[in-house]
């Protein structure tokens, strides 16, 4: 389904390098990460626009690749390295940010839980056990679920003055959405070592 809106995406940009793509990825990926560091609806706003464009980035500098030729280990290494600096930049952002910086361990939890399902998936791969990419969260799903709450957390608390939940377990909706990615994010990361596991033996 989605191969629907990337390819023809992918080949207007067939004369850009994928490269340049994942580069492109990265200063959104920076961008969402300030955004999400100020209070307000226009903050938000921006953050989840630069969510959404290291998302579309992030899918297409493949996709280029694969249509011109131009796949490579060193490409596949760079996209790599650049989504997990992505990844810090953009749950770093709303960790020290108004809407999670009552709860920096839900930041730190998430942050972990991300950084460890992608070092499963590559030391899988590592050991000889192929890359695997299945758990119940994977990227595309974590900056979708992002996207959606940068935009709840817009329309329902653009000041962070409200929260959600239960005592002890009241936060923001950014806050949950980090308390979601600690505890899938983690549990995505086990998913895959089972499965590296399964496979060795």
């Amino acid at each position: 389904m989605a191969d629907k809106v990337l390819l023809p995406l992918a080949r207007r940009f067939s004369k850009v390098s994928p490269n340049t793509l994942t580069w492109s990825a990265l200063v959104c990926a920076a961008f969402a990460g300030i955004g999400f560091l100020f209070r307000g609806v226009l903050p938000l706003l921006f953050g989840a626009l630069f969510v959404f464009l290291n998302a579309l980035l992030d899918a297409l500098d493949g996709k280029v690749a694969k249509i011109t030729g131009k796949a490579s280990r060193r490409g596949d290494f760079l996209d790599h390295i650049l989504d997990r600096y992505a990844d810090v930049l953009i749950l770093g952002g709303i960790t020290l940010g108004p809407f999670c910086y009552q709860w920096p361990w839900l930041g730190l939890l998430a942050i972990i839980g991300v950084l460890l399902t992608s070092y499963m998936g590559t030391q899988a791969q590592a050991v000889g056990a192929g890359r695997i990419y299945a758990g119940v969260l994977g990227r595309a799903d974590r900056l979708v679920i992002l996207f959606g709450a940068a935009l709840l957390q817009a329309v329902y608390d653009p000041n962070s003055l409200a929260v959600l939940g239960i005592d002890p377990a009241r936060y923001t909706v950014l806050a949950w959405t980090m308390a979601l990615f600690a505890v899938l994010g983690n549990l995505t990361a086990i998913q895959r070592a089972v499965a590296t596991w399964r496979r060795l033996t």
